[in-house]
C-alpha cells in the first residue's frame, strides 16, 4: 500500500476529521519574524439545512452529554485492519475538552496523530493543539482563538516555526470541535449545520447534506443511522466523505467512509 493511501485513510479518521487529511499539504509557515498573514474566513451560509422530514424528533435531554470514550478500527477495502483511532470528550464547568488519536501504518511508513481541543459551553473553540508523526515528518502546532480580537493565531511549535493570524466570527469551530457541534445539532433536531469555515491549521469550507436514514451493520449488529454526506474544500483538497451517525441522543459516529480510486476506506466503531 502506498504512503498516499495511508494519508487518505487517515483523512477519514480526521473528520471525525476530514480537515486534517490535507493539513500537511498547505504552504509552509512563514519565518517567525515574518508579517502574519490575514486569511478572512467566509461568512456562514444563510441557507441552513432544515431537519429532514423523516428525522427523529428533537430530544430535549439529548447531546451534549457530559463525556464519552469511543474506539474505532481503520480498515482497508476488504476489511483488513490498517490501525485504530480513539475519540473522547469530557465536560466541566469551564467547558469542553475533546481528544482524538490515531495510529496507522504500512511497512516503512507510520502515522501517529493526537489532537486536543478546548471549547466553551456553547462549543465555540478556544484552543486546538496538534501533534503528528507521518513517517519521518513531525509537526506540532497550536491554534488559540481570541474572540475579543476577532482572530485565531496558529503557532508552529518547532524551531524556526512561525505564526499565522486567521479572522474568525464570534463562534468559530476547529476540526475536532466541529464534529461534536454537528452531532449536537443533529441530536437536538436542528438538522445538519450551515456551510461554514472550519479551522484545522488552514481554513476549510465544510458543508453537510442529510442523505436519509439507513440501516448499517456495526460489530455484527444492525443499527439505524442518519446518513450524512460531508463536502470539504481547502487549500489543497476538494473531497467528499460519508458519515453514519447512530440515531441515539448523542448521534454517535458509527462509520466514516472515504471513497478513493483504490476502493472505500472506512473507520468503524468498535467501542
Amino acid at each position: 500500500m502506498s504512503k498516499r493511501a495511508v494519508l487518505l485513510c487517515v483523512s477519514l479518521g480526521l473528520l471525525l476529521l476530514a480537515a486534517a487529511a490535507w493539513s500537511w499539504q498547505k504552504p509552509a509557515d512563514p519565518p517567525a519574524d515574518a508579517k502574519p498573514a490575514q486569511v478572512a474566513s467566509a461568512p456562514a451560509s444563510t441557507n441552513a439545512t432544515p431537519p429532514a422530514k423523516d428525522a427523529t424528533p428533537p430530544n430535549p435531554t439529548g447531546f451534549p452529554n457530559t463525556g464519552e470514550s469511543l474506539n474505532y478500527s481503520l480498515n482497508w477495502p476488504g476489511g483488513a485492519s490498517l490501525g485504530e483511532a480513539h475519540l473522547s470528550a469530557s465536560k466541566s464547568d469551564k467547558g469542553w475538552q475533546f481528544d482524538f488519536s490515531l495510529d496507522a501504518s504500512v511497512p516503512g511508513f507510520a502515522v501517529a496523530d493526537h489532537y486536543h481541543s478546548r471549547a466553551n459551553a456553547d462549543m465555540c473553540s478556544l484552543e486546538l493543539e496538534k501533534q503528528s508523526t507521518h513517517g519521518q515528518r513531525r509537526t506540532h502546532e497550536k491554534t488559540v482563538f481570541d474572540y475579543k480580537a476577532g482572530s485565531a493565531t496558529r503557532t508552529t511549535l518547532v524551531e524556526g516555526g512561525g505564526h499565522t493570524d486567521i479572522d474568525i466570527n464570534n463562534c468559530a469551530h476547529d476540526g475536532l470541535d466541529y464534529v461534536f457541534y454537528a452531532r449536537r445539532e443533529l441530536g437536538q433536531g436542528h438538522g445538519v449545520p450551515q456551510q461554514q469555515d472550519v479551522l484545522f491549521g488552514a481554513s476549510y469550507s465544510v458543508r453537510m447534506e442529510f442523505a436519509g436514514v439507513q440501516d448499517v451493520t456495526v460489530a455484527g449488529k444492525r443499527r439505524q443511522a442518519d446518513h450524512v454526506i460531508l463536502y470539504l474544500k481547502g487549500p489543497a483538497s476538494d473531497s467528499k466523505l460519508e458519515i453514519f451517525f447512530e440515531r441515539d441522543p448523542a448521534r454517535t459516529p458509527l462509520i466514516i467512509k472515504a471513497p478513493l480510486p483504490v476502493g472505500t476506506l472506512s473507520m468503524e466503531l468498535v467501542r
